[in-house]
């Protein structure tokens, strides 16, 4: 091969994004840390499964219990003897980043800043629903209109992005997420939005990915008779998947999924088939990508690696007017498990989109949170704040135990090494077997 420029830049690029990728994947791979949204790069909502508990209520294995200052819908994220969470609070009109010791449940601080201008958003989503994202050196949180910050693990702002506002009749959630040296985060979902890529130690824009004006089209959805903004528009949080030595940052959008090369923001392929509305963040495994619409929405599988416009050469199979709800699923040995928005639980093949059995959750059922997988186990809470946990069997529905905290939550649970942790909208609880 003859050495140029291009070939020098190409290559480096290649290392650099194998380095990046791979430094990510140990650290967020640590069993004590739940360090993202969905626990990993992956968006995968995984966890180690030792030792984690199974059974508990308002006393039995509770490790501590903190008062909020309002409801919220974030996730938390832990990072060593920290835990952090996104907390709007109404009165002051504060977005804020909250930090809690991990041992005591004690507050250690509370740092944000203050937006005076209005947002739409829906009464069930608070501001503030995106999770952060933590590494050992930065905690980056998205505030919405009031823009996207990065603290020090001690509270000290180090950066703050205004990308403007973001104006949608149901607010927004989609959280940041950290590749190596940069936060890839969506501004969204609006008219005006945008996927970018910035750098984390500076929040300087890398790259970014302007998302089109969506055309009306025939709908197939829930929203049939209706096309206004507020059902037009992505939820989803992007994954990084790897193929082929090749690293794609791939997001559901309106209409379509997307992947990414992570480092420059270029487009990979595109894959259309899903509706204008969309509320889960895909789901991988296996060299498939699972993505779902919102509200009775479509569902595509997409074989991943593809390059360009791949409808009609990667994408597996399309379902119109399909089950997922608001939440994301978890993926085990091909199978997708997942539940739509009533409580009705589903294990699908992802290759192939066949249901392979689908059964009504005991207890609340209702559930805007996302699945947890803990080795064989899934973990689903409710609205209620009960929760279900069963096998992650492709034969049927195995209930393994189910617990009530009996507080209302639209978050999802978050593992680090034989902790729980759960955010309802009175209080941040801490699950742990109590000898």
């Amino acid at each position: 091969m003859r050495i140029t420029a291009g070939n020098i830049a190409d290559m480096m690029k290649k290392t650099l994004l194998f380095l990046l990728f791979g430094s990510v994947v140990t650290s967020s791979s640590r069993a004590d840390v739940w360090p993202a949204w969905r626990g990993d790069l992956l968006g995968s909502g995984k966890a180690p499964g030792e030792n984690i508990p199974v059974e508990w209520d308002k006393e039995k294995n509770v490790k501590w219990r903190v008062k909020l200052p309002e409801s919220g819908n974030s996730t938390p994220v832990i990072w060593g003897t920290k835990v952090f969470l996104t907390q709007a609070v109404s009165e002051d009109r504060s977005r804020n980043l909250m930090c809690f010791d991990r041992v005591t449940g004690q507050l250690l601080w509370k740092k944000g800043l203050v937006y005076q201008q209005e947002e739409r958003s829906h009464r069930t989503n608070p501001f503030c629903s995106a999770s952060p994202a933590v590494d050992d050196e930065r905690v980056i949180v998205s505030f919405g209109s009031a823009g996207v910050v990065a603290f020090d693990h001690d509270g000290n702002q180090l950066w703050h992005r205004d990308l403007g506002a973001i104006d949608h009749v149901w607010g927004n959630s989609s959280s940041p997420v950290l590749v190596g040296d940069l936060v890839v985060h969506y501004h969204g979902p609006a008219l005006n939005a945008v996927l970018y890529g910035l750098d984390c130690k500076t929040g300087q824009t890398v790259w970014e990915w302007k998302e089109p004006q969506w055309k009306p089209v025939s709908r197939t959805d829930g929203f049939q008779e209706k096309s206004d903004d507020g059902v037009i528009g992505a939820f989803s949080t992007p994954i990084l998947v790897e193929t082929e030595g090749r690293k794609e940052l791939v997001m559901s959008f309106p209409l379509e999924l997307k992947a990414f090369d992570p480092l420059t923001g270029e487009v990979l392929w595109t894959c259309e088939g899903l509706n204008p509305l969309v509320y889960t963040s895909p789901v991988y495994d296996d060299g498939v990508v699972v993505a779902m619409g919102g509200y009775y929405g479509n569902s595509i599988g997409v074989k991943v690696g593809g390059s360009g416009d791949v409808t009609p050469t990667h994408r597996l199979w399309q379902e119109v007017r399909h089950n997922g709800g608001i939440g994301s699923g978890v993926a085990k040995d091909g199978k997708l498990y997942y539940q739509d928005g009533g409580g009705i639980a589903y294990c699908d093949d992802m290759k192939t989109g066949k249901t392979l059995w689908k059964a009504r959750l005991p207890g609340a059922g209702k559930s805007w949170g996302s699945f947890v997988l803990a080795g064989n186990r899934i973990y689903t809470l409710s609205q209620a704040g009960d929760t279900v946990i069963f096998g992650a069997s492709p034969e049927e529905l195995k209930v393994v135990a189910q617990s009530d905290l009996g507080e209302e939550t639209n978050s999802s649970l978050a593992i680090a090494g034989k902790e729980i942790f759960i955010r309802t909208h009175q209080a941040l609880w801490c699950i742990a077997s109590v000898e």
